[in-house]
């Protein structure tokens, strides 16, 4: 239970996939923690760990990829003696899914987090070069010795989700997913279902845009204009694609709208709106700072109305069947990531 800014907020819980594990409804991704150059500075990372624990926030998720193994660094710290109380998910690059790799690779992640068990690993993409079968049997002795208890998947479409769960398990996906990028609705959700793997959303807020506080492309920070919702004529994009600004941005005003009418902040109603999937498990928000997660907890206590959450269908309904069923975000239909 937290109490914020007059707010009574008690954390509800659901069960991954098929994992007897029960994780918040909302996780804290911890990318932020140590990636000043993406993120910009902070030095409230740590309390916001805390705060985050205080209300009930019980998975904590990262990847060693994220500020090159910093970022599990950071969580680490911050979790200090509360380690015991919560949940901790990373990720295994695809580069290192060959089993020596993988293994290495667990190792040093288990170092930098200070913790004997990684209780969520997951395959951050899918590799085109390692078989699934031998990351598997890797990941599967890494879990009879205990330095892990469950396997996760992430950003693993229809196709490689069949070819995966063919001769393997796993308890979740983690996908990008929000008002502005609907892409795993057309077939991913229903194979997520199928499989029995719980959903956990990351990019709820479209690294900040759904926060509402840039009204134009030019105004986002460039690392953060790389999606397909960009031209591909904007630096750092890889796509290809000629980008959906002005309809970014038209379908951005009108949710503007909606969250006024309603009196919620933008970002409240857009995770609340996420929150509203039935076949999503939980949310994945980042924060640098207490004020952050107060925040994104209110979403936790806001339960839509059905009749706006059909006006937000609506509203992005244009958006989501123009950038198509491509759930990668980052590459065109060619050289996407998720099949």
């Amino acid at each position: 239970m937290f109490e914020g800014s007059g707010i009574l907020i008690i954390m509800k819980y659901r069960k991954l996939g098929t994992s007897e594990i029960k994780v918040s409804v909302l996780s804290l991704g911890t990318w932020q923690l140590a990636d000043s150059g993406y993120w910009g500075r902070s030095t409230r990372g740590a309390e916001a760990v805390r705060a985050a624990i205080d209300a009930g926030i019980n998975l904590f998720d990262s990847a060693e990829v994220y500020a090159g193994g910093k970022s599990e660094k950071a969580l680490g710290q911050a979790l200090g003696s509360s380690r015991d109380k919560v949940l901790i998910a990373t990720k295994i690059s695809s580069e290192n899914c060959a089993p020596k790799k993988l293994r290495t690779a667990c190792e040093r992640s288990l170092r930098r987090l200070g913790t004997d068990r990684i209780d969520i690993y997951q395959v951050h993409w899918p590799s085109r070069k390692v078989p699934f079968s031998d990351t598997f049997e890797e990941l599967i002795k890494l879990k009879e010795e205990g330095k892990i208890r469950e396997i996760g998947l992430s950003n693993f479409g229809r196709k490689d989700l069949g070819s995966w769960m063919s001769g393997g398990t796993a308890v979740s996906n983690q996908l990008g997913y929000n008002l502005l990028f609907r892409a795993i609705e057309y077939e991913i959700v229903s194979a997520c279902i199928e499989y029995g793997l719980g959903i956990l959303a990351y990019m709820p807020l479209m690294q900040g845009i759904l926060v509402g506080k840039w009204k134009s492309a030019d105004k986002i920070p460039s690392s953060r204009r790389r999606t397909r919702h960009f031209s591909s004529e904007r630096k750092g994009t890889r796509h290809g694609e000629d980008g959906k600004e002005d309809l970014t941005f038209e379908t951005l005003q009108q949710l503007v709208e909606v969250a006024d009418e309603i009196g919620r902040p933008l970002a409240t109603m857009a995770l609340a709106w996420v929150l509203a999937r039935p076949w999503i498990t939980s949310v994945v928000v980042g924060g640098r700072k207490p004020e952050q997660i107060e925040r994104n907890l209110a979403a936790a206590e806001l339960e839509l109305a059905p009749e706006i959450i059909e006006r937000l269908d609506t509203i992005t309904k244009p958006l989501k069947e123009s950038l198509g069923a491509n759930a990668d975000m980052w590459e065109g239909e060619v050289d996407s990531r998720i099949r």
